[in-house]
């Protein structure tokens, strides 16, 4: 491979190294291949041990990134719980289409050929964070999101829950949405044409008693609009559907 000139990199570690460092990649890659003049890469590295009086920072892996010559590079540090984290260094601008365990820490970058994005995270997704989302992602076609929290589960907090929406959230190309597991919350979020706006969506992956709770059973009027092109419903309870579902998502 010493006579490589170019190479893509797409890694997603488990239980391996706590972060991936420039030293490791000027050591393991670049060294070995003299004529490589571009080098893209994201490289994500999910950890379930983590001493948890140490952080790490982005700034500390960027520092171990000096050296590398090649793109700009950016790095994201997530922790769920006390041990684990996810650390993800990439090259910019990011030239894949998938990325996965993306949470409420999103860069202040463009990815604008990611296409297939999975959201994940503890802590709650507000709707500064869909307005951030489809700032990051705006070619967004494929969507899914696993959370089980509503973003204003304290007691204290739920006089926001309709505040909490300031204006549309514009989802343009999205086909395909997978809002299976997640809470309630999150289909009202997505479904609810006040709040986001699907004009191409045609795959839904969703709760069915959680769509029937949402849509009123398939009578709402502001859950229709996003409802009107859907051809493929997909629901984890095996069943035959009633008339009503086929009246509401009249493109199946």
């Amino acid at each position: 491979m010493s006579h490589l000139k170019e190479l893509n990199l797409y890694i997603y570690i488990l239980g391996g190294p706590t972060f991936i460092a420039g030293t490791q990649l000027d050591n393991a890659i670049l060294i070995h291949m003299p004529r490589l003049h571009t080098f893209t890469f994201y490289i994500a590295s999910k950890h379930g041990s983590v001493d948890p009086d140490v952080r790490i920072s982005n700034v500390d892996i960027l520092s171990t990134c000096k050296n590398i010559q090649y793109r700009q590079v950016a790095c994201m540090v997530d922790y769920f719980f006390c041990k684990r984290m996810i650390c993800r260094v990439f090259s910019l601008p990011v030239k894949f289409h998938r990325l996965e365990d993306i949470g409420n820490n999103i860069p202040n970058i463009v990815f604008a050929t990611v296409t297939h994005l999975k959201l994940w995270d503890k802590d709650p997704f507000k709707y500064e964070f869909f307005i951030r989302l489809t700032q990051a992602f705006p070619f967004l076609k494929d969507l899914s999101i696993k959370i089980i929290q509503p973003p204003f589960w304290k007691s204290r907090e739920r006089h926001l829950y309709e505040k909490d929406w300031c204006s549309i959230v514009q989802y343009p190309y999205l086909v395909s949405l997978n809002i299976t597991c997640t809470h309630i919350h999150y289909v009202e979020h997505f479904l609810n044409d006040t709040k986001t706006h699907l004009p191409r969506l045609t795959e839904l992956k969703v709760n069915y008693v959680n769509l029937e709770i949402v849509t009123n059973n398939f009578t709402r009027a502001e859950t229709r609009r996003n409802c009107a092109k859907i051809k493929q419903f997909i629901s984890e309870q095996s069943m035959i559907y009633p008339k009503d579902v086929y009246d509401y998502f009249l493109s199946l």
